[in-house]
């Protein structure tokens, strides 16, 4: 994980930040009496991280806080895998002695994976478990399990189950950093984050230290670079945002010559692909000049020496013409001579009868 060393330091001015824990604590006493809330006796008190960027990929920081910022009330529950060759209720038991023999005390029931899957399969029981219960804990061996069969409810009111290693040798120990810790989930959607620190029961020494540990390790696991954080506010549910944190404005100037410096980048790559790009097409131009257009002493030799015969269509015999042919020979055959003969013989006949005539006409001589 890449740890953001510019940004451990961030100068929060502890007596102030005192002084807006105990001008919360003051408003949310007279609220409290104001509106007789018996049953919620104790409020969320979180803190508000405003970033100078929206970060690139989402992240999760689990945060261990010195003093426990859930109450004693606060009920958590606990889903088991299936233990083989065992009902529901024996799974129930067998984990429940588990916890008590680890010396895990704050979790209020365990839940069996056989169980959620029937008894709680319809809207409604899943609503009432998302009701009843404060925070939820998993078996890591059924994380996954989980998304498809809690819903989506979980996760819009960030109550989804966090891991737990229940073959862990230290299991009261991680528990309880998980119970009484928080976690600050960043997300690539906006600029604005939350992390529960405290309640309203908590005294003012304890809530500043809660916010200087939580400061501390966002700052220390927080993957982005540069200036981060523009404003850290203070407040409940119901309360005004108290600033306790406020960047200075060199902030800005760094932000600005950050930007500055990836456009410059940017546009030196632009740059360089540019000329690259000319270069190549420079180195290409000559050579297909070269190729094209060569010296005068070398065409007239090229013309010399090589002198483009005209291509003249050789007749080459084809069936097509052989079909012509005895086609024309079939035709000629077919035609029927003329008569020679026959013209002959019946001109010699005129001829012979025409001497018949004359002689007869023609008187003989005594």
């Amino acid at each position: 994980m890449a740890v953001n060393m510019e940004n451990k330091d961030v100068g929060l001015d502890r007596p102030q930040v005192k002084k807006a824990v105990q001008a919360l604590q003051a408003f949310l006493k007279t609220k409290s009496t104001a509106d007789s809330l018996l049953l919620d006796e104790t409020q969320q008190i979180s803190l508000l991280f405003t970033l100078w960027k929206i970060p690139k990929t989402a992240q999760t920081i689990r945060i261990p806080l010195p003093h426990g910022q859930r109450s004693d009330t606060d009920e958590v529950c606990l889903f088991t895998r299936d233990e083989p060759n065992m009902t529901p209720e024996q799974t129930q038991r067998f984990y429940k002695k588990l916890l008590e023999q680890r010396g895990v005390t704050c979790i209020t029931e365990v839940i069996p994976f056989k169980t959620l899957k029937k008894e709680y399969k319809p809207y409604e029981a899943k609503r009432r478990l998302l009701g009843n219960f404060d925070m939820f804990l998993s078996d890591d061996r059924i994380r996954r399990l989980l998304p498809s069969h809690i819903g989506k409810h979980f996760y819009e009111r960030k109550k989804e189950p966090l891991c737990v290693d229940l073959q862990s040798k230290n299991l009261a120990r991680d528990v309880q950093r998980l119970v009484q810790g928080t976690s600050l989930k960043i997300t690539n959607k906006g600029s604005c984050c939350m992390a529960r620190v405290a309640h309203s029961g908590m005294t003012a020494d304890e809530v500043t230290d809660n916010i200087e540990a939580t400061v501390r390790t966002v700052m220390e696991k927080m993957r982005m670079k540069g200036p981060l954080i523009k404003i850290i506010h203070l407040k409940s549910q119901d309360s005004v945002a108290l600033p306790i944190y406020t960047s200075d404005l060199s902030h800005l100037t760094l932000v600005e010559e950050l930007n500055q410096k990836t456009k410059k980048g940017q546009k030196q790559k632009a740059v360089k692909k540019n000329k690259t790009e000319d270069k190549q097409a420079d180195t290409e131009e000559p050579k297909e000049q070269n190729k094209a257009e060569p010296r005068d002493g070398e065409e007239e030799e090229e013309d010399e020496a090589e002198e483009i015969p005209q291509l003249v269509p050789i007749e080459t015999p084809t069936k097509k013409r052989k079909l012509e042919k005895t086609a024309k020979k079939k035709t000629l055959e077919k035609a029927p001579k003329p008569p020679v003969a026959s013209k002959t013989k019946s001109a010699n006949k005129l001829a012979k009868k025409k001497d018949a005539k004359v002689k007869r006409k023609v008187p003989k001589v005594k």
